[in-house]
């Protein structure tokens, strides 16, 4: 006859079967993910560039996309040059390039001198430290395939964390016993009781980067559910608009208009027309948007006529659309300031310390060291 196991029992068995299994592909996405709160000031201390200027407000926009043309002139599809404030150098980058055309992911990255005169510094995405930590920490290394991977190790780390704090819940009138650190003789008990502090400590936070790095590595397996519990995700129009031979107007002029539509709000990113596409299409970040740096309101000009042609204001969209667009601020950290950064990176290496804690406690109590 089969014995009866406990739920508690049930729990510790799962944890410590999740956390031999996926737990060193789990420490990986942790620490890659730690080193990323910060990576634009990483990599600004591994690639120092002082190329600012006096007397530079604002980035010249029509000088700076004359610059990108200038020294590149075969790339004829759209630029994305990033608003990063005033005094600063601009970074921009070209999708899709011919050199790394079979690398997936691998955009041609550009920075310009804050007067935008000169490019001073270019690099393809993957090539240099922190976006090749990126691409190890969203795929493993592994193009599509591993996001996806990434994506469902991210559901075994949730079901991970919630089986650890059942196969730790005490009965009743035994809490304040069971969160003090014991002193023990055995060097099980003291892995053990390392195991639970480091685990409730980070159980939150933890709990929130791996929900939204699920969300975000498998956005087509999981909004389904968004839209089941909140309602319909909206999404900004695209337009496609062929070329004419009429004479385009100045980014500058197109910004104008774009910044009359959403006058409050900041401009983060441009992207410019192609050779396929008559569009200049801003990304803005409005007073409620969360995210900085990649905010989730849109405006496209006609770069021929000079006419509005969409405008996406995430302010006013579905619930669903608003929950959606919080995901990726919480999960690199931006939305809290440095505390919430500090946090996060802790949980990082937190999370590793609890695998090599488990393992190394698992060989001991088994014998194997």
């Amino acid at each position: 006859m089969t014995p009866k196991l406990s739920w508690r029992k049930t729990s510790r068995r799962l944890h410590l079967y999740l956390g031999l299994s996926v737990g060193v592909l789990l420490t990986i996405i942790s620490l890659s993910g730690s080193v990323l709160v910060y990576y634009p000031q990483i990599d600004s201390l591994l690639n120092p560039i002082d190329h600012t200027t006096a007397d530079t407000k604002s980035p010249n926009w029509d000088k700076a996309y004359s610059t990108l043309r200038k020294n590149f002139p075969a790339k004829l599809g759209p630029w994305r040059l990033e608003n990063t404030g005033m005094n600063s150098i601009v970074p921009a980058r070209y999708y899709n390039p011919i050199e790394t055309k079979e690398q997936g992911f691998a955009p041609l990255m550009v920075w310009l001198s804050s007067n935008s005169n000169e490019v001073i510094r270019k690099d393809y995405w993957g090539e240099y430290l922190v976006t090749w930590m990126y691409n190890l920490h969203f795929s493993l290394l592994t193009g599509t395939t591993g996001t996806l991977v990434v994506g469902y190790i991210g559901v075994a780390s949730l079901v991970l964390l919630i089986s650890g704090f059942f196969a730790w819940l005490p009965k009743s009138g035994q809490w304040v016993k069971s969160l003090k650190f014991k002193s023990r003789s055995s060097k099980i008990g003291l892995l053990y009781d390392w195991h639970k502090l480091i685990g409730l400590s980070f159980c939150a936070p933890l709990l929130v980067l791996t929900v939204t790095g699920v969300i975000l590595a498998i956005p087509k397996q999981t909004d389904p559910i968004l839209t089941t519990l909140v309602g319909d995700i909206n999404s900004p129009l695209i337009k496609q608009i062929q070329p004419s031979k009429q004479s385009s107007i100045p980014l500058s002029q197109a910004i104008l208009i774009a910044q009359k539509t959403l006058p409050e709000a900041r401009l983060a990113w441009i992207e410019t027309p192609s050779n396929l596409n008559t569009i200049y299409r801003f990304r803005y970040q409005t007073r409620n948007d969360p995210s900085y740096r990649f905010p989730h309101s849109y405006i496209e000009v006609n770069a021929s006529t000079g006419e509005l042609e969409s405008l996406f204001n995430i302010d006013k969209q579905s619930t669903a659309s608003k929950v959606k667009n919080w995901i990726h601020p919480l999960h690199d950290g931006s939305i809290g300031g440095n505390m919430i950064k500090v946090i996060w990176v802790l949980s990082g290496f937190g999370s590793a310390a609890l695998f090599f804690i488990g393992v190394y406690r698992w060989l001991v109590r088994t014998r194997r060291i």
